[in-house]
């Protein structure tokens, strides 16, 4: 049974559609003056209004776009329908420039045609251009997603998703991991060359990267960061490869006759390169050896490449203007972070932080990495931090602190208690038993806010950090283990005895400003004062499947499309297809883009590091919020193309 359930928020829908210009929104964006923000402006993407159309309900189309976090407080937009046939020129669909949210409804199209939908800005009572439209094809059976047809390899399932503005013309493209038979980093056996495409959201595939044999398939190894690192307004591809790479150009990397596998199907020798690719075209632009190389693979703590070959990866503005790419090697024990510029044409090494190497200290971080890695100004000065799991390493490449507390599969950095100044750090500890199992500790110095001892042998896997319940100020917390069971407030106090079942992902769906529950193909609603979940959306009813294993994440949470909400991307049970689901529920709060707050955009390039976790935004998005701060950003379109080489 298809299951698409709007408790309660049916009832605001004939207010809201008549004159939602005027309905009162509590949180309108952004702030003014800038909230607080210290230093340079942060070059950022130079985004389109991201328009969205979908069929709501029969006779019903629901449009939404983007509030930009440069755009006046003031702003207001026109919605215009364009319909396939003679005689049908632009129409306005609203009575009055919408003010107060990113949303129409448009019960007047006739849907048996073709219908286009843009928006112009209105601005001191002048229309501004309009943006680029979104075409809603006409549908004997209206879905509520868009659909992607794919290419997909024999063999192979899509997997984890990025997105970036690979063209420069405003809006986001896909790039897209496929994987076919993978394995482990902890288990013998050969696997198949990871793969990856990039995607239009009309379906067009821009380019297709073979990484080759030389690169094994699993979570572990193939990080990859979609990005404009050199901000030219078009995103590129960075990730690791090795001999036999094969370009979207079609010209091979190093060596197209080398096998680096040995007979447990592991790769512990030959070349190891990282490599920028275009994203427009997927041509290889530069390469540099991989750091760190990998030595003596004794050196990480066995002998057989299961500590070893353990890579992270994400981009940090360390000098609080422009990104660099951080990749890295190691978190069971030794730790590695190399910090890399792409500017002007030139791939350049800015630091490196080892733990077994450098000043004495840094051996204070050794085996503190997690499952996955985080990245934001921690301290005010515009500069960012990256958070590996207990630890925290400075924007200079020197260690911030370390809780010695080890590794862990699932972390969370926000503004977890909003009634504290900074931001805060959710994490799961260790592999056994632990003083602190799940952990609330202050980012910028690493104390311990609160703990939860944990009592398993296993400890805790799973742990999560969502506003889920309006009674408790800020985000709720819950892990997955002997000891921590139970729901817990920003101050460590529990609420509830009983916690949702899941803690996998979380996404802004509904139209209000809890967070929703993502587990699987599932969206739901945790119910406060009933402990249940509630059905939201149900991602199988339209053929949808989730990736991963106990993982259980789809391919992408991002707001990528329409108002402020997040879209998901799952891939159909055969891969032949993404399916992109966004919100057509009401809602009352307008927000800028989550894409133009830095910490958000920075973890919608880390989501697909490793252990998939949500992003999360700077500050406290939740009930009860402040309007949200004015990002101190700066965004230019893209430059004209300039030649480059192809790296061989």
């Amino acid at each position: 049974m298809t299951r698409l359930l709007l408790p309660g928020v049916l009832l605001l829908l004939p207010f809201l559609a008549a004159g939602q210009d005027r309905a009162p929104a509590p949180v309108d964006a952004p702030a003014s003056p800038p909230g607080g923000a210290r230093g340079p402006l942060r070059q950022m993407e130079a985004l389109g209004r991201g328009v969205v159309a979908i069929h709501r309900a029969p006779g019903e189309v629901f449009v939404g776009w983007r509030l930009l976090g440069t755009d006046a407080e003031e702003i207001a937009f026109n919605v215009y329908r364009t319909s396939d046939g003679p005689g049908s020129g632009p129409v306005r669909i609203n009575d009055e420039p919408i003010a107060r949210v990113t949303w129409t409804l448009d019960r007047s199209a006739d849907l048996g045609r073709s219908n286009s939908y843009a928006v112009k800005p209105v601005l001191e009572g002048r229309e501004g251009e309009a943006s680029r439209p979104f075409t809603l094809a006409p549908s004997p059976s209206p879905r509520p997603y868009l659909a992607v047809p794919l290419d997909t390899p024999e063999g192979y399932l899509p997997n984890d998703a990025s997105a970036g503005d690979l063209d420069g013309d405003g809006e986001l493209e896909i790039v897209l991991h496929q994987v076919g038979r993978g394995r482990d980093n902890s288990q013998a056996g050969m696997t198949t060359e990871p793969i990856l495409e990039a995607y239009r959201m009309d379906a067009t595939r821009l380019w297709r990267i073979r990484l080759g044999r030389n690169i094994r398939e699993g979570a572990h190894y193939t990080q990859f960061l979609v990005y404009d690192l050199d901000g030219d307004g078009r995103a590129e591809l960075a990730v690791k490869t090795a001999d036999g790479t094969v370009d979207g150009a079609g010209h091979t990397l190093g060596d197209p006759a080398a096998d680096h596998r040995d007979p447990r199907g592991t790769i512990l020798k030959g070349p190891e390169r990282l490599t920028l690719f275009d994203g427009r075209t997927g041509a290889a632009l530069a390469s540099a050896d991989y750091v760190p190389p990998l030595g003596d693979v004794r050196a990480w703590g066995d002998d057989y490449g299961n500590r070893s070959e353990r890579f992270l990866a994400c981009i940090a503005y360390l000098d609080g203007k422009r990104p660099s790419a951080i990749f890295c090697r190691g978190y069971y024990t030794r730790a590695v972070l190399a910090a890399w510029n792409w500017r002007e044409g030139k791939l350049s090494l800015v630091w490196t932080f080892d733990t077994d190497a450098g000043d004495p200290d840094n051996r204070r971080y050794r085996g503190q990495g997690n499952h996955g890695i985080s990245a934001g100004d921690i301290d005010g000065d515009g500069k960012d931090e990256i958070v590996y799991g207990s630890s925290v390493i400075d924007d200079d490449g020197t260690g911030l602190h370390s809780t010695g507390l080890g590794h862990g599969d699932a972390l969370h950095f926000t503004d977890i208690d909003p009634d504290r100044p900074g931001l805060e750090i959710f994490k799961a500890n260790g592999d056994g038993p632990s003083p602190a199992g799940i952990q609330l500790r202050d980012a910028r110095t690493g104390e311990q806010i609160w703990g939860v001892a944990s009592t398993g042998r296993n400890g805790v896997g799973r742990a999560i950090a969502l506003d889920i319940d309006p009674r408790h100020r800020g985000l709720e917390m819950w892990g997955k283990g002997e000891g921590v069971e139970g729901l817990r407030d920003a101050k460590g106090e529990l609420c509830s005895l009983a916690s949702p079942r899941s803690s996998n992902m979380g996404i802004w769906w509904d139209g209000d400003l809890l967070r929703e529950l993502l587990d699987g193909t599932t969206i739901g609603k945790w119910i406060p004062g009933e402990e249940r979940e509630e059905v939201l959306l149900e991602g199988a009813d339209f053929g949808c499947a989730s990736n991963n294993g106990s993982k259980r994440n789809p391919c992408l949470i991002a707001d990528i499309l329409g108002d402020w909400r997040e879209e998901v991307i799952w891939r159909t049970r055969n891969g032949k297809e993404l399916r992109i689901f966004t919100s057509t529920f009401p809602t009352e709060h307008r927000l800028y883009t989550l894409l133009h707050d830095p910490i958000y955009r920075l973890g919608v390039a880390w989501q697909n590091v490793a252990y998939n976790q949500p992003p999360h935004t700077g500050f406290f998005l939740g009930h009860g919020m402040d309007r949200p701060p004015r990002p101190a950003i700066a965004a230019r379109p893209a430059e004209p193309p300039r030649h480059s080489s192809p790296a061989r």
